[in-house]
């Protein structure tokens, strides 16, 4: 019993200090985070002679202090909404309803020649909910199928269509990190967009494979999972929070939203495994016809040469 009380605490300070070390390595700046990794290393050195010197007391002593120091430190790291942020996550959208008119805050329109170049365009936009008409699941995959970038498209009766994605919120020169999103690395935000910005980067600029799931929503459905959009672009910009890998991306995002709508809403590992996701709402009755030939349908391919104003139509097989 001794042998294995000292072996689960030294698996527990090699840990505590690779926990330390990455979070550090992420948080930390300059000759600072050096230092302090250098003096996380140390503790843990000293901890595992006096586990293997047999004094059990003391080393689980050591490493309660330095898991309330390392807490501590952890704590005081809080989310901002001043950053020198990226372009094309410089403003998170707001909203306001009023009866049946709402009005959105910084729509973003860019028009995009690559990856990294764009015409800049942010708009408001003046909404009837009364003429929210559809709504769709979009998916992007760029590499492993079973991840995928979602994103929730409102479409209304005079044809505009709005996006919106939960995305990490980049400072200039700043690239996405799986590793980053677990130590508070980047901030979330919330994007509206049209079709022709958002979805076009996707299928078109960056060659990602995307679909489009119409899903089968009543109109009281809709506009509660619209208005929940709205609320939370009102509540990131009145208090940032921080993106999360696994607890706080972009498709648990809409899965939490969509608790507002039917709190009934089993959590899936499909919610995880954002690929599958179409999987998950066709077994809740939320896409038409079959699974496969839903995904058949959703597939759309790139439009070069369609003109901005008949893109969301094009996609979606119709006549502009």
């Amino acid at each position: 019993m001794r042998l294995a009380g000292r072996l689960l605490l030294g698996l527990a300070i090699v840990a505590a200090l690779a926990w330390t070390l990455t979070a550090l390595q992420y948080q930390g700046v300059g000759v600072w985070r050096v230092l302090a990794q250098v003096a996380a290393v140390a503790v843990a050195l000293a901890l595992g002679l006096l586990v293997w010197r047999g004094r059990s007391a003391r080393p689980l002593v050591g490493l309660l202090v330095a898991a309330v120091v390392v807490g501590l430190w952890w704590s005081s790291i809080k989310p901002m909404a001043d950053r020198d942020w990226a372009e094309d996550v410089a403003r998170g959208v707001t909203g306001k309803v009023e009866e049946d008119i709402v009005t959105l805050r910084n729509i973003r329109d860019f028009t995009w020649s690559t990856p990294d170049t764009f015409a800049p365009a942010w708009r408001d936009e003046t909404l009837r909910l009364s003429n929210l008409k559809t709504v769709d699941l979009v998916t992007s995959v760029w590499a492993n199928p079973a991840i995928a970038h979602t994103l929730i498209s409102f479409g209304f009766a005079d044809g505009r269509h709005i996006v919106f994605s939960a995305e990490i919120r980049r400072e200039k020169g700043e690239v996405f990190s799986e590793i980053g999103g677990f130590f508070k690395e980047f901030e979330l935000v919330l994007i509206a967009a049209t079709e022709a910005d958002i979805i076009r980067l996707r299928s078109d600029v960056r060659g990602e494979r995307v679909s489009v799931f119409p899903l089968q929503l009543t109109a009281d459905q809709r506009e509660a999972l619209f208005r929940s959009y709205i609320n939370l672009g009102n509540q990131l910009s009145e208090k940032p929070r921080f993106y999360q890998t696994v607890t706080s991306n972009c498709t648990t995002i809409i899965w939490r939203l969509a608790r507002t709508v039917d709190d009934r809403l089993p959590l899936d590992w499909r919610v995880l495994l954002s690929g599958y996701l179409p999987g998950y709402l066709h077994d809740l009755g939320l896409l038409e016809g079959s699974l496969k030939q839903a995904l058949h349908n959703a597939r759309i391919a790139p439009q070069p040469d369609v003109a901005r104003e008949d893109f969301s139509r094009l996609v979606r097989g119709l006549q502009p």
